[in-house]
């Protein structure tokens, strides 16, 4: 009898608990994935003209894996993450970064609107690859349009006058840097997330 009762009381605190514990080895994962990625660099993949950034990908396959709310945690640690490394690593535009609406509100937005992006492909197509790809591209430029938008928005005078430029330029640039640098991240991400989220979930299924 008592047993019974332990193994009920037991369950109940797993359901009140706002993560399983399946889901918080896979947000501790692919955190840990993130940080790492960021600190040995190994999170950027040279190209031609620039550099793309494949940290938010985690974030990406965290929602597409285990739901929008492991994502969202997913988001919010990279988001966490992006200001220590504005403490710590100064450039140009940290300053931008240590503002929690900059740095933090986009990357917990990627692995949502990836989910949903996902589930309503899904459900019109029918095709998993062609869904996790489209989610993948569009969940990194949320990331990218957020946190540009952003910069814009809030920082448009001191990014002019950190890169020396025109006030008016501020838009042609932050334009620019959208289109040169996310959408080659965009199609990145897209690249590793059918792959990855596909083995991931057979892996899952199959436990």
């Amino acid at each position: 009898m008592q047993k019974e009762m332990g193994v009920k009381a037991s369950r109940n605190v797993m359901r009140g608990s706002l993560f399983t514990t399946r889901e918080l080895t896979i947000i501790g994962m692919l955190s840990g994935i993130t940080m790492l990625l960021g600190l040995t660099g190994y999170g950027f993949i040279p190209l031609p003209m620039m550099k793309a950034t494949i940290l938010h990908v985690p974030v990406i396959i965290g929602a597409l894996v285990a739901g929008p709310r492991v994502g969202a945690m997913v988001g919010l640690i990279f988001g966490c993450f992006s200001i220590f490394q504005a403490i710590t690593s100064p450039v140009l535009l940290s300053f931008a970064f240590l503002n929690p609406v900059i740095s933090v509100i986009p990357r917990i937005l990627i692995g949502i609107g990836a989910y949903y992006v996902y589930k309503g492909i899904r459900g019109v197509l029918h095709k998993e690859s062609i869904s996790l790809a489209i989610a993948g591209l569009c969940g990194s430029l949320i990331n990218t349009i957020g946190v540009m938008g952003g910069i814009y928005f809030i920082y448009a005078k001191d990014f002019a006058e950190v890169r020396n430029i025109p006030l008016d330029n501020v838009v042609n640039i932050i334009l620019g840097i959208c289109a040169f640098n996310g959408i080659p991240e965009a199609i990145v991400s897209a690249v590793i997330t059918v792959p990855v989220v596909i083995v991931l979930k057979k892996a899952l299924k199959n436990r």
